[in-house]
């Protein structure tokens, strides 16, 4: 089925997690992206979103995100507009309720980058626009839409292709399990215990791939987990709001590190990927970011594209 017949029935659909779509969406937004990367570099223009406006919420700092959401708004043919939260009344005890039905009274769509995942639900309970989730805690699902493009674009394929993520089992290694679950890959995580991904979530992961004909691992061992991968993929040991624990999780995780002795371990023209920002030589080797196996900044590229394929499905 053509994208444009998905588009009717998207339009409005929030994104808070990919549990949100189903596999069918997922390809579809994917396979989007695509389409409008190859029109971008061929200068053809695609007004999607011409006289539509988002509003970008940021509790949190961004680099991509802002400037990947903003660019894509632009290049659809709508406005983005920047919200921190020293300039909104949520930043001083509105409540996100009042907040939310404000923004939908000017707006097309609402995207939200902070903290708790309860208050971009809260947000897309009272909005009458669709509401993307640009990363809480708990998730960081636009970033795993653009991992799995970038999957696609090196690879061909997604189902049946093998991903190891190492080290911190947190937002984004979350968003793909349950993306790569739904996109027929098989995945694995490795973690020391105490930083291992949420149980609700592997089950929930484990459940699609169930239905996908995909596997669901979590191990402590990086060497199993990396035996034979398509893709290796590693994240920041301590994410924002974690800076406090950095000396503890550096020593936890120092065994999980991405390099070149993992990278041999891996089947032959695995790539290596990382969402970016990195710490080399911590949680990723200077050799293997470096290295021809790497995507890292075709990745970082495609959270526009990916970003844009989305915003033109829903809004």
């Amino acid at each position: 089925m053509n994208w444009k017949d998905y588009r009717p029935r998207m339009q409005g659909k929030d994104m808070l997690t990919l549990q949100d779509y189903n596999p069918d969406e997922l390809n579809c937004i994917i396979n989007l992206a695509i389409e409008l990367k190859e029109e971008r570099q061929s200068g053809i223009p695609h007004n999607y979103l011409e006289k539509k406006t988002l509003a970008m919420i940021f509790q949190k700092a961004s680099t991509r995100t802002r400037v990947s959401f903003e660019v894509g708004a632009f290049q659809l043919g709508g406005n983005a507009l920047f919200l921190s939260a020293q300039e909104l009344q949520m930043g001083r005890g509105e409540p996100v309720k009042d907040t939310a039905r404000t923004l939908s009274r000017y707006v097309d769509g609402i995207m939200i980058r902070t903290f708790e995942q309860a208050e971009v639900e809260e947000l897309a309970h009272y909005a009458t626009v669709p509401v993307i989730n640009g990363l809480t805690d708990r998730f960081h699902p636009c970033q795993v839409l653009a991992d799995l493009l970038t999957i696609k674009e090196q690879k061909g394929n997604l189902q049946g292709l093998k991903l190891a993520y190492l080290g911190d089992g947190n937002n984004v290694a979350h968003s793909l399990l349950l993306g790569c679950s739904r996109a027929g890959m098989h995945v694995t995580v490795s973690t020391p215990p105490e930083y291992a991904p949420e149980k609700e979530i592997i089950e929930l992961a484990r459940e699609t791939a169930g239905e996908t004909g995909s596997n669901v691992e979590v191990t402590e061992d990086p060497h199993q987990a990396a035996q034979d991968a398509d893709v290796l993929y590693t994240d920041v040991w301590a994410s924002m709001g974690q800076e406090d624990e950095q000396e503890q999780r550096r020593s936890k995780l120092r065994q999980y590190q991405l390099n070149r002795q993992l990278l041999d371990k891996a089947a032959p023209e695995a790539i290596v990927m990382h969402c970016l920002p990195a710490y080399r030589g911590e949680e990723i080797s200077e050799e293997v970011m470096e290295s021809s196996a790497s995507v890292i900044f075709d990745q970082a590229e495609n959270r526009l594209h990916a970003q844009k394929a989305l915003m033109a499905l829903i809004m």
